[in-house]
């Protein structure tokens, strides 16, 4: 009976509850799911506010929450999103069970930055590397330059040097950004050191093309570096790898703020000091960043950073004719502050004011024995020819900029970014090259040395460059997003205004995949401060400046790109660029060629070793256009707690350069590149990683034969050159510009291994790796080094050419401890 009254109960309570109107429930649950309105990306975290609850969004974005019935919005908040309300009306109406929550991203980040395993970008062409990946990657040497050398149409010059060639753009066409400020020399030890500390970075981003209107002054790519802030608990690390140390503190500071100190000094030099009085290269590099927050929203950066590098060396060897000395100094400082703003939940500010300089000072004096100049005499030390190497060049660069930036959400579908930056620079450039020419190079121009640069400059340029940005993002549809943006250019030195529209879209395809576009105009302004990374030196003295037009590039990029749960992503994208009034060397004037052949006195049977075509020289102009076109994929996957991590990129395209009315390939083109990044772990304190590359080679030019060297007369007169035994000298002849970059490289292929263990697992206080680079030993063509050898059947020497200049098989090993 008691169970049957208790049966009887519920059933005139279900139907009472039945009859009563919809109006009077007080609760209703809610469903639904947080995503990025650009990327579709779900996001984790987010906070969903009603009247009567709060909840936080899962791994997957969802969300269950409890609002009252007179509950009209959903309120939700992210970190690095625009906050947003949501309308309950469909729920309420029946018309939907489940809410989607589209999320604007904020344009400044915020105080905490909140990433997915994945990052996905805005835009096309962006790809993020995080820290914790430069050091993990086998071949990186703790350098995010031979990182990003893995990533698809991202081409380093060199094993030794940092410089990228992106997409068929040249080194010095490249914008590295950190923290708002332009980074004119992001090298040390001459390329084979980053500048940046990976131990305070929080993430790089590359942006290899179509980037948005809020960068300028490149044609190529930008590099945008974010520092992180220190934490406000004391801790610290301090590791040793091949080249350097590196010490990190940090901690809290009055008036709730945080402070980080980094330090990086090579060692070998010190433990060479006690064997040698050799001055090794070496660096010391010096930062400290501190941050505080006033209240919510608003916070104040201070950074500051001090390198130096110097060397001083001899060459002097008993057994050799090699002797001479060898001087480098450079300096980089930066004193920067930012202040952030979030005014509302619908405006953010940042203001950057900064002071940088660069300082490089480089002296050679010393005669070495040449390998492109000899006779056919038997005995080499007779017949290879001495070079006297003597020349000096300081360059420096002093850069005082400020950019303010401004984001407005105007609604839930339109978000407006504009600023401003201005750069006053002053750059001066002092060279004297008083020995003898390079004739190793077959472009004059070339800043290694080359016979068109000048003997003497003393050339200082001032002036101020700028540029102002207005972009809008707008989200008609949940699924596509479209940004329209214009920048406007200009510069003092030559007095050019350049503008800049530009344009991107985002459609998304369901399933978490997105159709990518972009497209625009770009300038570059010419200035000293990019002859730091590139291959050639022009005059640019104010009267050479003045008649230069800024160098332009159009960019148009296509692709297609999907992420599978939040952890991989795949990518396709296609590409388009054409370059125009790029800067190169001016061909010689009919007057000067006449004079520079009336010097030789050659007698008539050698006057077909007289070169009588115009040479290339160091006085700038327009001259220059080219295309680069291409096709990029890349598959990533970053789950932090999987045994197997990485990422696989392959690149095919095709770049060349139009110049002197001659149509060559880029010296950079590289058709075929395959890279795969990958480590696995053995368990929790082993793993193994990974790196290998195959890539065709890079063009160059073919030595079309020989000439007779000549040497000058006291009266100026040059005459063929002789060596003691009266034999004639000779030297490797490149031929004309129409012989540029004729020829090809071998393939490239290279594999490096390294083994790391941290022994009290993920929670572990220190960690050591070994490495090997280049494990397989193959002898990498980078360069094509041509010489000359005695030839016992021919009356002149004969050419043999030589790839060289890669990696050879190089250990390393690293070892960290935190504290």
């Amino acid at each position: 009976m008691r169970r049957f009254c208790v049966l009887l109960f519920f059933l005139l309570f279900g139907v009472l509850v039945t009859d009563i109107p919809a109006y009077t429930q007080t609760v209703l649950n809610v469903r639904g799911i947080v995503v990025d309105g650009v990327t579709d990306a779900p996001i984790a975290g987010a906070t969903i506010e009603s009247s009567t609850a709060e909840v936080v969004s899962d791994e997957a974005g969802r969300f269950a929450i409890t609002v009252a019935q007179d509950d009209t919005v959903l309120r939700i908040v992210s970190e690095g999103y625009f906050a947003a309300t949501v309308s309950l009306t469909a729920i309420f109406s029946g018309v939907s069970n489940e809410l989607q929550v589209l999320l604007s991203s904020n344009t400044f980040k915020e105080t905490v930055q909140v990433s997915p395993p994945v990052s996905i970008s805005e835009r096309p062409s962006a790809t993020s590397v995080v820290a914790e990946e430069v050091f993990e990657a086998a071949g990186s040497l703790d350098n995010i330059f031979r990182t990003l050398d893995t990533l698809p149409g991202v081409a380093s010059t060199g094993d030794f040097g940092s410089r990228l060639a992106v997409r068929g753009g040249t080194p010095e066409q490249n914008l590295t950004v950190m923290d708002g400020v332009e980074i004119h020399n992001p090298y040390r030890l001459f390329g084979l050191v980053s500048a940046f500390n990976p131990e305070t970075i929080e993430q790089f981003e590359l942006t290899a093309g179509g980037f948005g209107a809020a960068y300028g002054d490149r044609l190529s790519s930008v590099l945008v570096v974010d520092n992180r802030i220190g934490r406000s608990d004391f801790q610290g690390s301090a590791s040793i790898s091949a080249t350097d140390g590196n010490f990190v503190a940090e901690g809290a500071v009055l008036g709730n703020g945080t402070w980080l100190l980094s330090g990086r000094r090579t060692y070998y030099d010190v433990v060479a000091g006690l064997i040698t009085d050799q001055n090794l290269p070496s660096f010391t590099d010096v930062q400290l960043h501190g941050n505080w927050e006033f209240g919510v929203g608003h916070r104040l950066s201070a950074f500051g950073l001090s390198s130096r590098e110097n060397a001083d060396f001899m060459v002097n060897k008993e057994d050799s004719r090699n002797t001479g000395n060898f001087l480098a100094d450079a300096g980089n400082d930066l004193i920067s502050l930012q202040f952030e703003s979030l005014f509302g939940a619908t405006t953010t500010s940042r203001t950057t004011v900064s002071w940088y300089r660069n300082t490089e000072l480089i002296s050679v004096d010393g005669t070495f024995e040449s390998l492109v100049e000899r006779s056919n005499t038997e005995d080499d030390q007779i017949a290879t020819s001495l070079t006297d190497v003597i020349f000096a060049q300081k360059l420096s660069v002093r850069d005082l900029a400020v950019r303010q930036e401004l984001s407005l959400q105007l609604s839930s579908t339109h978000t407006v970014d504009s600023g401003v930056e201005l750069h006053h620079l002053t750059s001066n450039v002092n060279l004297s090259i008083t020995g003898d020419r390079n004739f190793g190079v077959a472009n004059p121009s070339s800043a290694r040395g080359g016979t068109g640069l000048p003997g003497r400059l003393d050339s200082l340029l001032t002036g101020t460059r700028g540029g102002a940005w207005l972009q809008d993002r707008y989200t008609p549809v949940p699924r596509l997003s479209i940004e329209s943006g214009l920048r406007v250019g200009w510069s003092t030195v030559n007095d050019h205004v350049v503008l800049s529209p530009r344009v991107a879209a985002t459609f998304g395809l369901g399933w978490s995949s997105r159709l990518r576009i972009a497209g625009g105009f770009y300038a570059q302004s010419p200035g000293y401060e990019k002859l730091i990374q590139s291959d050639y030196f022009f005059d640019l003295s104010p009267a050479s400046v003045e008649n230069l037009r800024h160098e332009r590039a159009t960019h148009l990029v296509s692709g297609f790109e999907r992420d599978f749960g939040g952890s991989v992503l795949a990518r396709v994208e296609g590409y388009y660029k054409t370059f125009d009034d790029l800067i190169v060397g001016q061909l010689e004037s009919p007057k000067a060629r006449h004079e520079r052949v009336a010097r030789y006195d050659f007698p008539a049977d050698l006057r077909d070793h007289v070169s009588d075509e115009a040479q290339i020289t160091s006085v700038p102009t327009n001259g220059g256009s080219g295309r680069a076109y291409g096709v990029d994929a890349y598959l990533v996957s970053k789950v932090s707690d999987a045994r197997l991590t990485g990422w696989l990129s392959y690149a095919w395209g095709r770049a060349d350069r139009e110049t002197y009315g001659l149509r060559y390939p880029f010296e950079y083109d590289r058709r075929h590149a395959f890279n795969a990044v990958g480590r696995y772990r053995l368990g929790t304190q082993w793993s193994v990683a990974m790196t290998g590359q195959v890539a065709t080679g890079f063009p160059y030019t073919v030595a079309t034969g020989l000439r007779v060297s000549a040497e000058e007369e006291n009266i100026g007169r040059l005459i063929p050159k002789r060596d003691s035994t009266s034999a004639l000298v000779y030297a490797v002849d490149f031929g004309s510009p129409a012989n540029l970059h004729r020829g090809r490289l071998p393939h490239y292929a290279r594999v490096d291994l390294r083994i790391s263990q941290r022994p009290g697992g993920e929670s572990g206080r220190w960690s050591w790796y070994v490495e090997v680079i280049n494990l397989l030993n193959r002898d990498n063509p980078v360069e094509m080094e041509t010489q000359l050898v005695h030839a016992p059947d021919a009356l002149v020497p004969s050419l043999v050419e030589s790839p060289t200049a890669g990696f050879p098989i190089l250990p390393s090993f690293g070892v960290r401890v935190r504290f």
